[in-house]
């Protein structure tokens, strides 16, 4: 078997690691922190990263670092969840539009360039706004927001594998739609629904991290990176590390989801 340095690029396999470490940590939190996420300390309000607060302290005198961890449970979960509820409603409109074609297709076609042409997070803002939603709600209402580019790649995809042989051959045996599409459609869609997860992903976090920092999302005392950063907009200019520290770590998971799902592209 080839090394994994060989079957993927380098970078692919750093960025994958370094997910996985911040699942771990977010998994680790209770486990890892000396603190408690909604401790308050107001003795040592606003203080600087330290020894003792490795992040320093917020304008209660919580543990940064703390609050980061459990932050990360709630903004990777967003993203992984809304990310499968995507991904999944995507494969089922795209390949339900390839498969039957005619005014199926066109209709499921124009319904997903009307989601687009909407912007996505206005809508969002709008439904977070009205529904003060909890996170399963914002789970939902992310992953629903997100499923038209890969509605739209699986339909090209299963166009061009229906017209290949192994698919005729399987109907002309008097194999049910159903199946043909389970066992010979769907697994050549699989490495493309891949793709999509990884990227999706990255995007949920993002539009989480846009929805709290707005105050429409996750509402404390609940912590997540999107209201760390709304909560430290006003003193970022004396208290830098309230904001840098949850940016830094959006910046870096986002990244790591583009890179993953570049080298899944690329092979």
């Amino acid at each position: 078997m080839r090394p994994l340095s060989a079957r993927f690029p380098r970078q692919a396999v750093v960025a994958g690691a370094i997910l996985l470490a911040l699942v771990v940590l977010a998994a680790l939190a209770p486990v890892i922190s000396p603190f408690a996420f909604d401790a308050l300390d107001l003795a040592h309000r606003r203080a600087a990263p330290s020894v003792s607060h490795w992040f320093g302290t917020d304008e209660l005198g919580r543990d940064l670092l703390t609050r980061v961890l459990y932050g990360a449970r709630v903004s990777l979960a967003v993203g992984f969840v809304s990310a499968a509820v995507s991904v999944l409603l995507g494969i089922a409109i795209g390949a339900t539009a390839g498969w039957t074609g005619r005014w199926i297709d066109a209709v499921l076609m124009r319904v997903t360039d009307a989601m687009l042409a909407v912007p996505r997070l206005p809508l969002l803002m709008i439904a977070a706004a009205v529904l003060a939603p909890n996170v399963a709600v914002l789970v939902l209402l992310v992953g629903t927001a997100g499923w038209m580019e890969t509605a739209r790649v699986v339909r090209a995809e299963v166009q061009s594998l229906k017209a290949n042989d192994f698919v005729t051959a399987a109907r002309a045996v008097g194999a049910a739609s159903s199946r043909v599409v389970i066992r010979h459609v769907l697994p050549g869609v699989l490495p493309t629904a891949a793709v999509a997860t990884t990227l999706a992903v990255g995007r949920g976090i993002l539009l989480e991290s846009a929805l709290s920092f707005f105050g429409v999302g996750v509402q404390p005392p609940a912590a997540s990176w999107g209201n760390m950063l709304y909560q430290a907009q006003t003193t970022m200019t004396s208290e830098p590390w309230l904001g840098i520290f949850p940016g830094a770590l959006i910046f870096l998971t986002v990244l790591c989801c583009n890179t993953l799902g570049t080298a899944l592209t690329e092979r």
